[in-house]
């Protein structure tokens, strides 16, 4: 059994969701289809959401109604059939009453999440309703009733596991299976999420929890490419790397796949497979153990990174100075990107500037700390790059007259990371395009 996730792109028009009916009837082998909300809808969501917790009731009503507007178009164009349509319309009405009387309720985090899943319930339920016009035998297996995240909001791959395995017994006439990416339940037993490009995380631990012969990332694009081609005119997409390279990259800042989408693929050794829904026959890039050869696979940039710095006489032969300044930022769940230290100072970088003013507070206790907002962090990412010739001095070459702030280095032998002034990002994937890669 395989696993097939496609990204809101690639169901966000009707004629997207017919393509993708064809490409999951494409083989006979039993399939898992992974599916997000179309397009657009989460960003809907969201500010429906934002104006219920901002007390504008009147945003949130315009925003429901033009969303449902849009809903009902799509189903015009989606189904054929007088029967089905009038199925879908019964569906997405369902779901649009259920936002309307949110209208009437305190808003709460716990109705957030309720609000933020209706995307891809509806998406799936739509897409079912199209396979059965079609006569495309299949089953709508409910994510909620085996996705699960404990109190600290990580995968219960074993419960997952279990459920699911129930759920497809209970159809084992089926090759065909569809389900919600992104939605899950807590500890609580409430509606929750894996956060924004989670449909990637779900379809990973799908496969995990399947022991999948492979796991498919469907998008727009024909797989991981080595630059950014919303910012660089060339580009050519990476036939295969590793698990750690693809994880650096994701995590890094590359748009296509989602970091956390990666380990369980990894853990259970589930091949990925990136490919193109516009282009189906585009080979794509192959995810597996083995990176497939060395040196520079891909640049990625991470945006809205602030680097941190604390300067401190007494850091100087201080012993446990560095455990303490940690133990800040694991108190308030804040990961930690990149960090250099000197005799008398410590730099490191966050992209969560969430209790930023706290953890400002609770270091200036152990010196002056210095703040720099708007940071980029520029990774080159590939199989031990470190020791591949060349390859340091020609980026160095490259960024010759870029700005840097920070260098980390020899902390993987797959990674060499920059840290620059946001506005340089252009200009960095540019250059380092034309030095490492001669495009």
């Amino acid at each position: 059994m395989k696993v097939m996730k496609f990204g809101g792109t690639s169901v966000g028009k009707p004629e997207r969701m017919h393509q993708v009916a064809e490409l999951i009837t494409s083989d006979d082998e039993p399939k898992i289809v992974v599916l997000s909300a179309l397009s657009g809808t989460t960003n809907a969501l969201v500010e429906i959401s934002n104006g219920l917790s901002n007390r504008d009731r009147n945003f949130s009503k315009q925003a429901i109604d033009k969303l449902e507007q849009h809903y009902k178009q799509f189903i015009g164009t989606l189904l054929k059939t007088e029967e089905a349509q009038q199925k879908a319309l019964k569906i997405i009405s369902e779901h649009f009453e259920f936002l309307n009387i949110i209208l009437k309720i305190s808003f709460s985090e716990a109705l957030n999440k309720d609000i933020l899943a209706q995307g891809e319930l509806m998406s799936t339920k739509l897409f079912s309703a199209y396979l059965s016009e079609v006569g495309i035998d299949h089953e709508l297996l409910p994510a909620l009733e085996f996705m699960q995240i404990d109190a600290y909001e990580e995968p219960l791959i074993g419960n997952i596991r279990v459920k699911l395995a129930q759920q497809i017994k209970q159809h084992q006439d089926k090759k065909i299976f569809v389900t919600q990416g992104y939605i899950c339940r807590n500890s609580k037993g409430e509606v929750d999420n894996l956060k924004r490009g989670g449909s990637d995380y779900s379809a990973s631990l799908i496969a995990a929890a399947i022991n999948a012969e492979v796991c498919e990332i469907w998008t727009d694009i024909d797989g991981m490419h080595n630059n950014d081609p919303r910012v660089v005119d060339k580009t050519i997409a990476v036939e295969q790397m590793s698990f750690d390279e693809a994880a650096e990259l994701a995590y890094f800042g590359a748009k296509i796949l989602h970091p956390a989408s990666i380990w369980p693929a990894q853990h259970y050794n589930i091949p990925v497979r990136l490919l193109n829904t516009m282009e189906p026959s585009a080979k794509g890039t192959l995810i597996v153990e083995d990176a497939g050869s060395v040196g520079v696979k891909a640049v990625a940039a991470k945006d809205g990174i602030v680097a941190i710095k604390i300067k401190s006489s007494r850091m100087l032969l201080a012993y446990g100075f560095l455990r303490k300044v940690f133990e800040v930022f694991e108190k308030y769940r804040t990961s930690i990107d990149m960090i250099t230290t000197s005799e008398v100072a410590v730099s490191l970088t966050i992209d969560n500037k969430e209790n930023l003013p706290d953890i400002i507070q609770e270091l200036e206790a152990f010196g002056t700390v210095e703040i720099d907002e708007n940071q980029t962090i520029v990774s080159i990412v590939g199989n031990q790059i470190v020791q591949t010739p060349q390859v340091m001095m020609r980026l160095f070459e490259a960024i010759n007259d870029v700005p840097v702030r920070m260098v980390s280095y020899g902390g993987s032998k797959h990674n060499v990371s920059l840290l620059i002034p946001a506005e340089y990002k252009t200009t960095t994937l540019q250059v380092l395009n034309k030095g490492l890669f001669n495009l």
